[in-house]
């Protein structure tokens, strides 16, 4: 149990429950229609978070990231669940030789995938355009244990139906740009430990087909809609029972929660 700013008990550990639906499309300052916020709060139901007015009419992963650094710099305990991969299985470290560390595994992506930077397709860097990405690449039969778990596709498996691969590729240089803004302040999860310190803000891996089934999708939303809301809905739902800190202890032993702290985990896999 926890006290709230006014000294009163309770029972949830976050006072706000960000869920985003990624989309690795494009240029990271493009307008992308699959690029979907929505948050809750503890009074309050999720809802979608709009873009900032300007051009733009939907989302750019830019402007995502600032709106999460903004957001994640007050002090209100917030949880945030991103629908993409935040690293690669301990097989890409060990054939790359990358030492077995998350923050070194992100610098060392972000100098081979330079996908945060202006008019830079994700393509562009497989294809050679720009970046290095072919001393970087992965087998897509390369799959991290959380994804074995919950028979989700490998983050290498391009040019699929429900493939995360560009979203991965696209996102992980902004959890750099995050995490060097926010060091500390906001917990990384697994990869900063299983327990997220009490006021401390975090950022998880999200799935949304772990959850969405249990919240029925309006006819108004589209599939992105469903998923970034499914998200948001069930991390409120979930810290208000008890099912949150349960998924975020899963059931691993040392040497896997070791793993875990170098490949990542999706929260609610067991």
């Amino acid at each position: 149990m926890t006290l709230d700013d006014n000294g009163r008990s309770s029972n949830t550990q976050f006072k706000r429950y960000v869920g985003i639906d990624y989309s690795g499309a494009e240029t990271p300052t493009s307008g992308l229609k699959g690029l979907r916020v929505y948050m809750a709060t503890s009074e309050d139901e999720a809802e979608e978070v709009m873009p900032p007015s300007g051009p733009k009419r939907y989302w750019t992963r830019q402007a995502v990231a600032h709106w999460l650094l903004e957001t994640l710099s007050q002090p209100t305990p917030t949880i945030v669940g991103i629908d993409h991969g935040f690293s690669f299985p301990i097989r890409y470290f060990e054939y790359h030789q990358i030492l077995p560390d998350w923050d070194v595994f992100l610098r060392d992506f972000r100098r081979h995938w330079p996908t945060d930077e202006p008019h830079v397709y994700v393509d562009f860097v497989r294809d050679g355009l720009a970046g290095n990405g072919a001393a970087r690449t992965g087998n897509a039969k390369w799959r991290r244990i959380t994804e074995q778990r919950c028979k989700a596709k490998s983050v290498f498996h391009f040019g699929c139906q429900g493939s995360v691969a560009k979203s991965t590729h696209s996102g992980i240089p902004w959890l750099l740009f995050l995490r060097e803004r926010l060091g500390k302040d906001v917990h990384f999860w697994p990869f900063d430990g299983l327990s997220v310190p009490q006021r401390r803000s975090s950022i998880v891996e999200a799935y949304p087909a772990l959850y969405k089934h249990r919240f029925p999708a309006s006819q108004e939303m589209t599939g992105d809609q469903h998923d970034a809301y499914a998200i948001a809905h069930w991390l409120k739902l979930a810290d208000a029972s008890g099912e949150l800190q349960i998924a975020l202890h899963p059931d691993l032993d040392p040497g896997m929660q070791t793993l875990a702290r170098v490949e990542g985990w999706i929260l609610g896999v067991g």
